[in-house]
């Protein structure tokens, strides 16, 4: 009985289904960013933990809280390389012939940053390093001519990629080295598992002419330095566990280490304060400013979040500002104007916080940043 009642309430009320009109919904608009980009853009990196072959990263507005554009930059996405005149924006990416599976594939695909679309792709090696995010997989030359990308399968090599003529110039071999931190137009240095710098030098041509190790600079088993280091003007600034800071100059093209200072008081190591997180390290050059996440914890905990970050001045070592962060965080960045804003976020709970970078003031959150946000970037 039931169901002949289902099928005459259908005889029913079908022609009226069929008779009613069903609007399509309309397109949404096709947005073109700016030629030149805000200084107070940020883009936000999710390696998507929850399911890898699909990395993402999302451009937000600062200032706004306004999310701006998204890109999809396949399988076990580190990070965009953004040049300094944002002419162009290159992405490391991976990908698999039967999407998580199959022949692999490794190319650099480039962006136009108005439309956030793909406009050209060059093929390289597929053996780029994918792991937890750092910028320092990946990074242009000087001038940005040149791309440099990170191998390991687990031998350690670089591709060198012509970002001007769009092609692979080669790879070269860089055993027991990783990481690739410019040092000029045609140089770049990776750090050495016994502590020291490989400087390697290419020629116009993008090929590569010289190697140079330098002599351990600290002592990897005593205290490591993270994988984090940031660039400072013509510095690079590498971060210990332990929270010792060592400047390394690289004006002349080789590596030449600076004095070690400390980001913590005696009183303050009794205290157990500490770096951490996956993006732990920014620097403001035009005010000298290193900002640090810190966290108090034990030993080995330089991956734990942070609740804090505190404020150097990269000249002197001098601390000069603790700021309390709204939320615990894993990440922070900082543009580069002269009132910047300094973005944090936690890759367990996608929101973004967004601080003015002088104060320490919160300005706004700008939530569902996409399902595990790990790096930033600023143009």
């Amino acid at each position: 009985m039931f169901r002949k009642i289902i099928i005459l309430l259908w005889i029913i009320l079908l022609p009226g289904l069929g008779q009613a009109e069903i609007k399509p919904e309309p397109m949404p608009p096709s947005v073109i960013l700016p030629a030149e980009p805000d200084p107070h853009w940020v883009w936000v990196n999710d390696i998507v933990f929850h399911h890898m072959a699909d990395g993402k990263a999302y451009l937000v507005d600062g200032d706004s809280g306004e999310f701006l554009g998204m890109l999809s930059t396949g399988v076990g996405f580190i990070g965009l390389v953004l040049p300094s005149d944002y002419s162009q924006i290159y992405s490391p990416e991976t990908y698999f012939s039967r999407g998580t599976r199959g022949e692999r594939t490794d190319v650099i695909t480039f962006y136009d940053p108005r439309e956030l679309k793909p406009t050209a792709e060059v093929i390289i090696p597929p053996k780029r390093f994918a792991a937890m995010p750092t910028h320092n997989y990946s990074a242009i030359t000087d001038d940005d001519r040149y791309l440099i990308v990170y191998n390991f399968t687990p031998a350690q090599s670089v591709s060198v990629i012509d970002l001007k003529e769009q092609k692979l110039v080669g790879e070269t071999e860089t055993a027991g080295c990783a990481l690739v931190m410019p040092t000029g137009d045609r140089s770049f240095m990776m750090m050495c598992g016994n502590g020291g710098l490989l400087t390697v030098t290419m020629n116009e041509k993008g090929e590569v002419t010289d190697k140079q190790r330098s002599k351990p600079f600290f002592d990897p088993n005593a205290d490591p330095v993270t994988e984090k280091a940031v660039r400072w003007n013509n510095t690079w600034v590498f971060v210990t566990f332990d929270g010792y800071v060592y400047p390394v100059d690289v004006s002349s093209g080789q590596p030449v280490p600076g004095a070690r200072w400390s980001m913590f008081s005696d009183a303050e190591r009794q205290e157990n304060w500490k770096p951490g997180g996956i993006q732990h390290l920014a620097v403001h050059s035009a005010s000298d400013k290193l900002y640090s996440l810190v966290h108090q914890g034990e030993k080995d905990s330089h991956k734990d979040p942070g609740q804090d970050v505190w404020v150097y001045d990269l000249k002197t070592g001098k601390q000069l500002q603790k700021i309390k962060l709204d939320k615990l965080s894993t990440s922070i960045q900082v543009s580069k104007d002269d009132e910047p804003l300094m973005f944090s976020i936690f890759i367990g709970n996608p929101e973004l916080d967004i601080y003015d970078a002088r104060s320490g003031k919160l300005l706004r959150s700008v939530g569902e940043m996409g399902f595990t946000p790990t790096i930033m970037s600023t143009p």
